[in-house]
């Protein structure tokens, strides 16, 4: 419709409009933040990093020490990961099944932690 409004990022349809502080596609229904531009992925993707929050809406980075905010069961093993442990040089990856976090939990070894189960420390 207009030639400075984006296409939708889900369907990449050209009838998109304003709603507020939204923008709005009629054929699919997708809402999004105009910030997060028209590639769909998000802003993290527009600046060629991709961001990741702990349970509480911190911003994680590579090095940092987080803390676990619920028990874990661990597979293979009598007993889980308490709340309140703390695991310390955490590493961002792309992991399976939304774990994005590689670390060495004392007691139990290297793992993969999902970031909604920590908190930065």
């Amino acid at each position: 419709m207009s030639d400075n409004l984006p296409a939708c990022p889900k369907c990449s349809g050209e009838y998109t409009y304003e709603m507020d502080a939204l923008m709005v596609c009629p054929e699919c229904g997708h809402e999004w933040a105009p910030a997060e531009g028209s590639d769909g992925a998000g802003g993290a993707a527009a600046s060629g990093e991709r961001v990741i929050k702990d349970a509480v809406g911190n911003v994680l980075a590579d090095g940092d020490s987080v803390t676990v905010v619920k028990a874990l069961k661990v597979k293979g093993s009598t007993s889980g990961i308490k709340a309140g442990t703390k695991v310390r040089n955490i590493r961002l990856v792309d992991g399976v099944d939304g774990h994005d976090i590689d670390c060495k939990v004392d007691g139990f070894g290297p793992m993969q932690l999902k970031s909604s189960v920590v908190r930065k420390a």
